[in-house]
């Protein structure tokens, strides 16, 4: 294999794109990175690694210089939500791509869109993903067009789905939907797949099916995951529930809007099966894992909280950083997030969160604090009174009340794991950073993955109780650290 190709990957704060950047730079690829904010990829691991330019697709002019020096390109754009002129926006930006890519003399294109029959009055969505392919072959003859059914892998959004459906529903109706037949395949064959691919001119223009080893339902997935998760479900067939009311149930139930979730549903009503042996022909090596395997290995993943990206992640204007607060529900957990700027040191902010609990408490109604270590010792929880170590530096593992020291960076982050009786699991983190302007940002985040139905029933019934303490607390550790940065400067002079 030729490692000394430069790669372009579009839609690289997607699930799949995202996913793709580290197995490219561990084959040896230049990667350059291409997105609409480059604000958005901060925090990725491999953003020091990569080149990373600002564009739209929808510029023709822009994509020039984007395209200059690129041997391979990866199309992994399209529009999520049915809101306006999706279809248009896409044909276009399909366009002004192939056109770019051809000037540019970029060998090849490689592109993921959905499986379907065009025969089978697909939705709308699944239509203008494969027209997207016709447009771009249409416009450049390196085109390698792989076309999957859901990707089982811990972030994807048709799999999020799923989870979140029998997470939370011990009871759950049946419409006709669920019991349409998929072939869905595992996000690591998918990335094996499109890697494979490179620089391959047999697969120049081809349309490949690719799919895991079984052919299942949703129901079936449905009911594997309560298997895998040791949860009791029940299906129970119904004749109503039209695309359209389903969307709304699924809106009700989990974290997905309805406008998402509606052509993503109205696309499950068409099987989507492997009806073509080119990927076999192509990549006989390659054999897909079955959907337990994919299952088991998304769940684990989840387990370790190492979900490198999530569907939401394309999203990710919801956590923009001048935010105060901010609730948000993905990769399995609920997440709130507060945002505070502070006129104090780095420093000092950090010495004042990382010396929370024991006698200092958490300086904020600290009474209820107490009273939920008292409950949490009454059902054998730790409960409060382990304190905190006798010295004034934190170590990773040392114990804070019925917290845990899970990471710690001086002078930038806390991290803290809760060791009370909870149906799911908790953390809470303080992260500081210095601004241009001489100042530093405070980010407090609650993170909570229930576990089962109870879990959100949890979560939910103390929401309001957890956000005044947890607004109490975030606001008094900067004035905790506005006024002893004060106090030290009037000391120096």
């Amino acid at each position: 294999m030729k490692t000394n190709h430069t790669i372009l990957v579009t839609g690289a704060t997607g699930y799949i794109g995202g996913r793709l950047i580290r197995p490219l730079l561990k084959a040896g690829y230049r990667v350059r990175v291409v997105t609409r904010n480059l604000n958005h990829l901060q925090g990725r691991s491999w953003l020091s690694d990569v080149e990373t330019m600002q564009g739209n697709v929808l510029d023709a002019a822009g994509l020039r210089s984007i395209l200059d020096g690129i041997d391979i390109a990866f199309y992994l754009i399209h529009s999520m939500a049915d809101t306006g002129a999706f279809v248009e926006r896409d044909m276009l930006a399909a366009e002004n791509f192939a056109k770019a890519a051809a000037d540019a003399r970029v060998r090849q294109i490689i592109y993921l869109g959905g499986l379907g029959q065009a025969d089978d009055k697909l939705s709308q969505h699944l239509s203008s993903r494969q027209k997207v392919g016709e447009i771009l072959r249409a416009h450049h003859s390196g085109v390698t067009e792989f076309r999957a059914a859901m990707v089982v892998g811990a972030g994807s959004l048709s799999f999020e789905i799923v989870r979140n459906l029998t997470e939370r529903l011990p009871i759950m109706i049946a419409p006709k939907w669920l019991y349409t037949r998929s072939q869905p395949i595992a996000i690591a064959d998918v990335l094996t797949y499109l890697l494979a691919a490179i620089d391959q001119p047999e697969a120049y223009g081809e349309i490949i099916e690719i799919g895991g080893a079984d052919v299942v339902t949703y129901r079936d997935m449905i009911l594997h995951y309560a298997r895998a998760r040791g949860l009791r479900r029940f299906v129970i067939p119904v004749p109503v529930l039209t695309p359209r009311l389903s969307s709304y149930w699924v809106h009700m139930v989990t974290p997905v809007s309805a406008s998402i979730v509606r052509p993503l549903i109205q696309g499950l009503v068409n099987e989507m099966i492997v009806t073509a042996d080119s990927a076999a022909r192509l990549f006989p090596t390659i054999q897909p894992l079955d959907f337990e395997t994919g299952l088991h290995a998304a769940l684990s993943e989840l387990d370790a909280h190492q979900v490198e990206t999530a569907w939401t992640d394309s999203m990710s204007a919801t956590w923009e950083q001048d935010e105060p607060y901010t609730f948000v529900e993905e990769r399995g957990m609920l997440i709130e997030r507060r945002v505070r700027q502070v006129n104090a040191p780095p420093a000092a902010i950090y010495q004042t969160f990382t010396s929370l609990g024991g006698e200092t408490g958490w300086l904020y109604l600290n009474f209820l604090w107490h009273l939920r270590g008292w409950m949490d010792r009454i059902v054998g929880g730790p409960g409060y009174r382990r304190g905190r170590p006798q010295r004034e530096a934190l170590r990773i593992g040392d114990a804070v009340d019925f917290w845990r020291v899970e990471a710690i960076e001086p002078d930038h982050m806390l991290r803290l794991r809760a060791e009370m009786k909870l149906p799911g699991k908790g953390w809470l983190q303080f992260q500081v950073e210095q601004t241009q302007d001489g100042s530093s940002q405070l980010v407090q985040t609650a993170y909570f993955a229930p576990h089962g139905l109870f879990g959100y029933v949890y979560w939910y019934a103390i929401f309001f109780l957890h956000r005044l303490i947890f607004d109490g607390l975030v606001n008094r550790v900067v004035s905790a650290a506005e006024h002893g940065s004060r106090g030290q400067r009037s000391a120096a002079t």
